[in-house]
């Protein structure tokens, strides 16, 4: 059932120790929300966590690909917050290794950290959402998959990856429980460890984060948002002619933030 809902409270942001998960964690917190801020390095998120007054920020250290270490993780945010409504999967990993240098072991490291880390952060609000019918998931993903970049098999199959299981989760669950909302970001090349020297400053990027995060329209389930704006559907020919027609073009939605 569709209803007002109070407004986000706790939000997890996730690889929160640096880079864009810092900033993310930043700007919601600016927003008046409470976050846990999840990382592997106590050093850093005890920084962020003094950056921030009023105690808004719980620093969380846990490793996304172990399920035990995350439930542990989920039940201090409980104790500290109570349950969370908003959860950015942002924590990633991306080694450059060549797929001869890869073992199975290294591969599936990979794997565990960015595709099955995002799955499992994703069960365990839900089990924090579903009693409630409310909550946002924001899965930071990639188009990788498309075109993968020499040295980055493991990050390309499971960061593409990322947008198939948002597909899936909203397959099973939108209409059961449409304001539990599940979108895809995909933020472009940043200006960080993991980026390149001319991507954008993360904290713009966070900006729009957290500003997708905020957004709880059911209508957003499954749409994917690329930076600032949203990435359409591809049409058919004889379907964008149509639209043509009769002036009903998708709109393409924007995020503020800037």
């Amino acid at each position: 059932m569709t209803g007002p809902h109070p407004p986000p409270s706790v939000a997890l942001v996730t690889g929160a120790g640096r880079g864009l998960g810092r900033e993310l964690a930043l700007a919601l917190a600016g927003h008046g929300l409470r976050v846990a801020a999840l990382g592997r390095a106590a050093e850093p998120l005890g920084d962020l966590a003094r950056a921030v007054p009023e105690g808004r920020i719980l620093p969380v250290l846990a490793d996304v690909a172990d399920p035990v270490s995350l439930r542990a993780a989920f039940a201090r945010i409980d104790a500290a917050f109570g349950p969370l409504d908003t959860l950015i999967n942002n924590a990633a990993i991306y080694p450059h290794r060549d797929f001869l240098d890869e073992t199975p072991e290294s591969f599936m490291q990979t794997v565990a950290v960015n595709l099955g880390g995002m799955a499992s952060c994703a069960m365990l609000a839900l089990e924090r959402m579903v009693p409630r019918g409310h909550g946002r998931i924001v899965n930071i993903t990639s188009f990788a998959d498309l075109n993968p970049v020499h040295l980055a098999s493991a990050y390309s199959v499971s960061k593409g990856a990322g947008r198939i299981l948002t597909r899936a989760m909203v397959r099973d669950l939108a209409d059961r429980f449409p304001d539990i909302v599940t979108s895809d970001w995909i933020p472009g090349a940043l200006n960080t460890g993991m980026g390149i020297p001319g991507g954008h400053d993360p904290a713009r990027a966070a900006r729009w984060g957290a500003a997708l995060a905020l957004w709880r329209d059911p209508a957003l389930s499954g749409a994917v948002f690329v930076e600032d704006r949203e990435q359409l559907p591809h049409l058919s020919l004889k379907r964008r002619l149509f639209n043509k027609l009769t002036g009903t073009a998708p709109q393409v939605r924007r995020l503020g933030g800037d």
